[in-house]
């Protein structure tokens, strides 16, 4: 059992708490929109897909992209997940990111969407 990302309170009063595949969603989430320097105790923390949005589109930034965000998917969530792939798409003014990934615990396959609106 572990807080509910984004932390929220759930029908009873209480804060909302997610469980296995979900919480491993969320964390991947924080990983994913987190800018660097963002957090306190951890000034490393994320991976700064965020402030690429509003570089220039072309094959060279979105593989740079690509590596980043699974690069920081295995620094931050390793020991949990295996990273298989990662797709990022930028359409009009919302950013969609697609991982695929393998959980360590139990070897099943997921995939995970996640849109964010830059405006």
């Amino acid at each position: 059992m572990s807080l509910a990302f984004p932390f929220r309170i759930d029908a009873r009063g209480r804060s909302a708490e997610v469980f296995g595949d979900d919480h491993i969603r969320d964390m991947i989430e924080q990983v994913l929109f987190t800018v660097p320097g963002e957090r306190v105790n951890r000034p490393d923390f994320g991976c700064g897909l965020l402030q690429l949005t509003f570089a220039p589109n072309n094959d060279a930034l979105s593989a740079a992209v690509q590596m980043t965000v699974q690069g920081a998917l295995q620094q931050w969530l390793g020991e949990l997940i295996e990273v298989e792939a990662v797709t990022v798409q930028c359409d009009d003014a919302t950013l969609n990111v697609t991982v695929q990934y393998i959980t360590r615990m139990d070897r099943d396959r997921q995939l995970a969407r996640y849109a964010k609106e830059l405006a």
